[in-house]
This record gives C-alpha cells, sequence and structure tokens, in this order.
C-alpha cells in the first residue's frame, strides 16, 4: 500500500541531508510520495545547491533552535546558543504554526524526521495523528550498549536530553551506526549507514593529495598554517564561503586547493585522495570508509556529539582522531592504514532494505 510521507531534515548537518536525499530516492523508487520536506536551520549556513537539486518535492525552510558558534567560527558557545535560541522563541512558535499548516494540508500518513527539534517540539505540543520515524546515527544514544566516552557526564545527559526531544511519541527509532549492534530492546533499531547511491558506483584511486572537509571555516587557519610548513604536499579543502578565504588569505592556491560545497565533486575527489580530514561528523566518515580512505576526525570544539564520533568511528577502524587540523598525523597514518574492510561494505550493502523494510513496518 503506498502511502504519503513529509520528510524533515536537521538542515545545519550535511549529514543529515545526504540521509534525507537518500530516503526520498527509496520512498519515490518504491512508489510512495513525497508531499514536502521541511528543511529546520538557523539560516547561517547556505544551503548547498544539490539538496534543492536531488529533491523535487516542496522544500519548507524554516527557522529551528541550533548552536552558536564563537566570533572565530571555531567552538560552540553553548551560553550564547541558549540565549540567542531563547531570543527566537517567537520565530520558532510560527515555525511550529507553520509546520501544522503543512501537516492539514498534505495529511501524511508518516513523518521522517532527521533529527530535527523543530518535529519533535511539534508532536510534543500538537500531536498529529501521523506516525513519526526518527532517522540518525544520535539514536544510537539510546541502545544500552553504545558505549559512550569516559566522563563528560554533563555533556552526555545534555545530549540525550536534546536527542529525546528530537523523538516525541516516535512510533520507531532508528540509529544509524558505523557497525553492528543487536536489537535487544525496543527503544531504538540499530541499522547501517543511509550513504548516497553515488558512492557505490565510485572507483577508488590513491592520488597525491588528501582531503579537506571544513564545517566551519574558522579551522581554516589551522590549515593554512600546516600548508606552510609543509608547502609540497598537495591539499583540496571544501568549505562554506570559499571566496571570503581565497580573498582574506594569502597562499598557494595550486598547492591549497579550496573550493564550495560541491557532492559530486567532493565524493570523486574523496575517492581519488590518500586520506580526509575533517570534523567527525558522520556521513563522511562512512563515505570514506567505505571507500577505504583513512580519516583524521577533528571534532568542533564544544561539540559532544563529534566528540562522540570521532572515539565511535576510531573503534571502527575509520582513523584517528586530534584536537587539531595537525595534517602530519593523517600522512603518518596513511602510510600504514589498511583501507580493506570487507566488514563494513557488507554491513552497508543491506542498508536501504533493512530500513524500507522497517519504515514500512510502522
Amino acid at each position: 500500500m503506498f502511502k504519503k510521507y513529509i520528510l524533515a531534515v536537521q538542515g545545519e548537518g550535511r549529514g543529515h541531508m545526504t540521509q534525507a536525499i537518500s530516503m526520498y530516492e527509496m520512498l519515490i523508487e518504491q512508489g510512495h510520495t513525497v508531499c514536502a520536506v521541511i528543511l529546520g536551520s538557523s539560516g547561517s549556513r547556505d544551503v548547498p545547491k544539490f539538496f534543492f537539486e536531488k529533491i523535487k518535492a516542496p522544500i519548507v525552510q524554516l527557522q529551528s533552535p541550533n548552536f552558536v558558534c564563537d566570533k572565530n567560527n571555531k567552538s560552540i558557545n553553548v551560553p550564547k546558543s541558549v540565549i540567542h535560541n531563547f531570543k527566537k522563541l517567537k520565530t520558532f512558535r510560527g515555525s511550529l504554526k507553520s509546520i501544522d499548516a503543512l501537516m492539514k494540508e498534505h495529511e501524511p500518513d508518516v513523518v521522517i524526521n532527521f533529527f530535527d527539534l523543530l518535529i519533535g517540539l511539534y508532536y510534543r505540543f500538537y500531536k498529529p495523528k501521523a506516525k513519526l520515524i526518527c532517522v540518525a546515527h544520535q539514536y544510537i544514544y539510546f541502545h544500552p550498549d553504545f558505549e559512550f566516552p569516559e566522563g563528560h557526564w554533563i555533556d552526555r545527559a545534555a545530549i540525550k536530553f536534546y536527542t529525546r526531544l528530537t523523538a516525541t511519541h516516535s512510533s520507531k527509532n532508528l540509529g544509524l551506526s558505523f557497525y553492528k549492534i543487536h536489537t535487544n530492546n525496543s527503544e531504538v533499531v540499530i541499522v547501517p549507514p543511509l550513504l548516497r547511491k553515488e558512492v557505490f558506483s565510485l572507483e577508488t584511486k590513491r592520488d597525491d593529495f588528501y582531503l579537506i572537509y571544513l564545517v566551519n571555516s574558522g579551522y581554516f587557519e589551522e590549515v593554512l598554517a600546516w600548508h606552510q610548513l609543509n608547502p609540497e604536499i598537495i591539499l583540496h579543502c571544501f568549505t562554506d564561503q570559499p571566496d571570503k578565504i581565497n580573498a582574506a588569505y594569502q597562499f598557494d592556491h595550486s598547492k591549497l586547493v579550496v573550493h564550495a560545497i560541491d557532492d559530486t565533486l567532493f565524493l570523486e575527489m574523496m575517492s581519488k585522495s590518500k586520506g580526509l580530514a575533517s570534523s567527525a561528523g558522520f556521513e563522511s566518515v562512512c563515505e570514506a570508509m567505505y571507500l577505504g580512505k583513512p580519516v583524521l576526525m577533528v571534532p568542533i570544539h564544544g561539540h559532544y556529539e563529534q566528540f562522540c564520533n570521532s572515539r565511535d568511528a576510531y573503534k571502527a577502524g575509520a582513523g584517528i582522531f586530534s584536537d587539531h587540523f595537525d595534517l602530519s598525523i593523517l600522512t603518518k597514518f596513511s602510510t600504514t592504514f589498511d583501507g580493506s574492510n570487507p566488514w563494513f561494505k557488507n554491513w552497508v550493502a543491506n542498508a536501504k532494505h533493512r530500513i524500507y523494510n522497517e519504515i514500512i513496518s510502522v
């Protein structure tokens, strides 16, 4: 039986967007209807063009609570984030009313939420009839066998509380994971990563360059400092607002190439690189693992979720982690890294089938 869906996406994370694209394509292939996509964001980041190009359903952008970075666009400022979001309560109430109007217009059977807080709040206050399914790596936190890094108990309690808010009245939570964990409770089902279909058609090589992905452009200064000490090594860096970086800094553009965010080019270059340096975003690390590329993970300062990801991915054999973009760690590690990981490819191979079966079971 074909159903009507609305997708909701936390738009600050590129990974949530690519997962939503894969979900959209999967539902359309199976004959279902995606009435609309709700994209919640702070408005501080540009939405990448590929999101609008790949999703043909109406995309409704709404203001949603999110973190605020420091003035250098590097670390997360928690007190500033709280104050900023508190001041925008009226705006968020307006966003909830917009969601309600959208729900009444389309009357979907199911809403699939990719970690946007607005949807959790909407289900808490409006209690719609449509079933809610939540899909994100963060829902793995609900599993009793997931191992958090030692200490940081306040951060741990905070991220679990926030994650639970996004899943209010959810009928099913799907926790995307680097590896298998036996599902032994009803609160979360552990499933493989939902990677973009383009990943599976790439041919891997090992050309003479390293790839960098900067969610926060403030870390470019660390990359530039390393480049100036190691000018012979070619780096390709993807980040927001590359024009500003190219105008603000002087460097050898033939050795350090700064690109705008481009999903197709980024994946192609990842498949050819010697390795990837990035913040510890779940999706990009999974893509690198599938392509057999070592990863240097540098969690954004104050971002506990990425801190957890870096330790979890290290345990899964993705690469190493650091507090800084010291690419010497990656260049050294890449010389001995064994990129053959058939267990991970086998785990990912079943993703679409398993995730689709979990969704239609609801």
